[in-house]
């Protein structure tokens, strides 16, 4: 039996393809997860363009509330099966890059709070691998920061100091344990992953003392980049992406769960490269690299040739595109219309 990780993941996902991948989805839903309005029409439909993994999904919108999500779901096999290698395993160094990239965004997040509270202990759901926490102690050194996340990269911010206590596993499923231990929770970047985004505002409200802080980041789904660039923007992000909130429904639910709204950030919080990253996604598409273990094959003289000539010739067209993000992130910022927002919320007594 073989022990060599590539080979073990290669079994793995040529065994979970050889039974198709309609398993990995749900039923369609008729109604929206968000308000249950039936008045429901297909936002886009794309692939796995990160990963490049099989699969077909369709995003829809909501014509009542305008709330966005992937219909049908994942499965639960299918969580496993398009989160398996991202964000531990294989894709584990890239993602740890890639937050390495998010220190403005960061500290943004992190000085939010200053004109409304010191906090003492700061719980981050999904956390990660601790970078936000990491950045957030230079803004409030005194502050215990806790992280909670289902990957074993929490465990890995626990040993290197990034964060004073780990949890790994569902947030809902540790509210009892979480219960006021914390004046300050974060989301950031974590609601649009899960398959019940109420659920976890309810789980928040549970642990959320009265007069606590709740601050929730997401993409937004009304930046005039996802018009623009359709199913290449970033963060529409299939499958993993689950649900795209639009602000004014995330305050409303708030407000139903007893949180009052204090701050809402739009532009400030957008996080840039729209152009670079659709870029990078129609290189990836054009030229998927051949040794990722789910492709259908072992990768031969023509794909890797394929995809070096790929990137040889997109690597102008990448630095072109960063450069002109630099330019467009600095008018985005100081409009509504960025990628991204954050709101703070108080638990109101």
């Amino acid at each position: 039996m073989t022990t060599d990780p590539a080979d073990l993941a290669r079994s793995y996902y040529q065994a979970v393809l050889a039974a198709g991948v309609e398993h990995l989805l749900e039923a369609r839903r008729d109604d929206c997860p968000w308000c249950g309005s039936t008045e429901l029409s297909v936002h886009l439909r794309t692939t796995d363009l990160v990963q490049r993994k099989p699969g077909h999904f369709t995003l829809e919108r909501c014509r009542s509330c305008r709330h966005i999500f992937q219909n049908p779901r994942l499965s639960l096999a299918g969580l496993e099966f398009y989160y398996r290698d991202f964000y531990d395993g294989l894709g584990q160094q890239t993602v740890e890059r890639i937050a390495e990239l998010g220190a403005r965004s960061y500290r943004g997040r992190a000085e939010i709070i200053r004109p409304f509270a010191t906090p003492a202990a700061w719980l981050d759901v999904g956390a990660g691998h601790g970078h936000f926490c990491r950045q957030a102690r230079g803004a409030w050194p005194a502050t215990r920061f806790d992280g909670l996340d289902q990957s074993e990269g929490i465990e890995a911010a626990q040993r290197r100091g990034w964060i004073d206590q780990c949890y790994r596993g569902q947030f809902t499923a540790l509210a009892d344990q979480l219960a006021g231990h914390y004046d300050v929770v974060s989301m950031h970047h974590y609601l649009e992953h899960t398959r019940e985004p109420l659920d976890q505002l309810d789980t928040a409200s549970k642990i959320v003392p009265d007069g606590g802080f709740l601050l929730i980041e997401l993409p937004n789904p009304d930046s005039g980049f996802g018009r623009l660039l359709g199913r290449w923007w970033m963060p529409w992000f299939p499958p993993q992406h689950q649900h795209m909130i639009p602000v004014r429904n995330l305050v409303r639910s708030l407000a139903e769960r007893g949180f009052s709204t204090m701050a809402i950030e739009r532009g400030v919080a957008h996080q840039g490269r729209d152009l670079t990253m659709s870029l990078w996604l129609a290189i990836n598409a054009c030229a998927p690299d051949p040794s990722l273990p789910w492709m259908p094959s072992t990768p031969d003289h023509w794909r890797q040739l394929r995809r070096k000539a790929a990137s040889a010739a997109g690597r102008p067209l990448l630095i072109s595109a960063s450069a002109l993000d630099s330019l467009l992130d600095h008018v985005v910022r100081r409009t509504r219309g960025g990628n991204a927002y954050r709101v703070l919320a108080r638990k109101d007594a």
